[in-house]
């Protein structure tokens, strides 16, 4: 399984929709892959805050760079 196939079923594996043997294979992924366990370790994170409604203040350093970026981004379309 590559990581493109992984994270096209990553919302299907949050959700405990997929088969037994698709579970299989994406956990044998996930044993040999730190970049798809940290996708979606923060994919489900990110749903949990979501979902709860939590606030989330971010370090002004942190929103300082972040806005910097997208900015940059958007300078660049």
């Amino acid at each position: 399984m590559t990581c493109t196939e992984f994270i096209a079923q990553l919302d299907d594996l949050l959700e405990d929709r997929v088969s037994v043997k698709l579970r299989a294979d994406l956990e044998e992924h996930l044993r040999g892959c730190e970049h798809c366990v940290i996708t979606m370790n923060t994919t489900r994170k990110t749903i949990e805050i979501y979902r709860s409604h939590e606030l989330y203040e971010l370090p002004d350093s942190l929103r300082e760079r972040l806005q910097k970026a997208i900015l940059a981004k958007c300078k660049k379309c």
